[in-house]
């Protein structure tokens, strides 16, 4: 089934435009410092798009304009119906979408629709499971990571043939021809790279470089690579941690690896949300070989880190989709770590579940805002 096109043009309703003015104001209290650094200048920030149905990642095109992924919006009687990993009935629909917004012209539109999305058996999309990140390889190839959150075994028993659609690989161009590529969670079936018991997979941040796609499979805790050739390999697995509770007891925590960026020094960043009980302080984001193999942490002290990008002055930003464990999912955070490893915390307070951040060609912060939300998502502009 390939997913329909449409020409939906909207524009930033009032609603954007008194956000925007209300976000500018708060931006005169209290400025967070996180780590020992000196303030960075306070940021401009401004609603680029709203309206926004689950938006998660984003991504720059050769061409400057920005594109964002909505994981699946409200439906009316979703079905099948089948269950997550966590036992969360989920329906199938055809709501996801691709939104690309031009700058030139100021308008956004949702270029690709009717995508595979996993949503509430009342119709409601909150928190919906879908199209999950993009990444460009040249001016018309793209990329998007389709994820499931389940056993890839029971994709066709609980959602039909449709469930075929959900643990893919897919790819697009800017005109709208979409196509479902590399099966992932096939390839989570017959190699289970993090040994558990029983397979799970939902494909989450995707990095497409030259000849191959890297992705993270969150369910899986992989880090996987696709070739052009279609072969799929795992180039590194993060292994379950025993942490500390705040309340003293120890629990076991699986890594859910949630997004990838390719570092100036060569090497992968895969920043992780963690499992239940979302420790605050637990997630670390990790550092991988180009080539692949064991990984080492880089960074830690965060909660749930939802996406990583790296700026052209070295600047890793990491942003967490819950500054204070799920589902507490306000605020989120962003935070920049300078190359001499300084910390700072943009935006304070200003973030609610944000999805992805992306980085202009003028240094400009991007993010996806209210990522679990089916009609008031939004994509932010930062300006340092």
């Amino acid at each position: 089934m390939y997913p329909k096109t449409k020409q939906n043009h909207f524009t930033v309703s009032l609603f954007a435009k008194v956000l925007t003015l209300l976000l500018n104001v708060a931006l005169f209290s209290t400025y967070l410092i996180v780590g020992n650094s000196a303030a960075l200048a306070i940021p401009t920030v401004t609603v680029v798009a709203a309206g926004l149905h689950n938006p998660r990642g984003l991504n720059f095109a050769p061409d400057g304009s920005l594109y964002v992924v909505e994981a699946g919006a409200n439906s009316p009687s979703p079905s099948p119906c089948g269950f997550t990993a966590n036992g969360t009935t989920v329906c199938y629909a055809t709501s996801g979408s691709i939104t690309r917004i031009d700058f030139e012209t100021g308008v956004s539109e949702r270029i690709i629709d009717s995508l595979p999305a996993l949503i509430s058996p009342s119709g409601d999309a909150t928190a919906a499971l879908g199209v999950h990140d993009i990444s460009f390889q040249g001016l018309g190839n793209a990329y998007v990571s389709i994820g499931l959150e389940g056993n890839p075994a029971l994709r066709i028993a609980n959602f039909g043939e449709n469930g075929r659609d959900f643990a893919r690989l897919a790819r697009f161009n800017p005109s709208g021809k979409f196509s479902f590529e590399e099966d992932l969670g096939a390839y989570e079936l017959d190699v289970n790279p993090d040994g558990h018991a029983v397979a799970d997979s939902n494909p989450y941040g995707i990095l497409a470089l030259p000849g191959k796609v890297v992705y993270t499979d969150a369910s899986g805790n992989a880090l996987n690579q696709v070739t052009a050739k279609g072969d799929i390999s795992t180039l590194a697995v993060f292994p379950d941690r025993v942490v500390t509770r705040p309340n003293g007891t120890m629990a076991t925590i699986q890594a859910v690896p949630s997004s990838v960026a390719l570092g100036p020094d060569g090497n992968y960043y895969v920043g992780q949300v963690t499992g239940f009980p979302f420790t605050v302080g637990a997630a670390n984001v990790y550092r991988v070989p180009a080539e692949g193999g064991a990984p080492e942490i880089a960074f830690s002290g965060f909660t749930n880190i939802i996406d990583v990008a790296f700026a052209n002055d070295g600047s890793l930003y990491v942003l967490e989709i819950s500054k204070d464990g799920i589902p507490n999912f306000n605020p989120g955070r962003l935070v920049q770590i300078a190359p001499d490893g300084t910390r700072t915390e943009i935006a304070a307070g200003m973030l609610r579940a944000p999805g992805g951040v992306a980085i202009g060609s003028d240094g400009a912060l991007y993010v996806t805002n209210k990522s679990v939300n089916s009609t008031a998502g939004e994509v932010l502009r930062i300006e340092l």
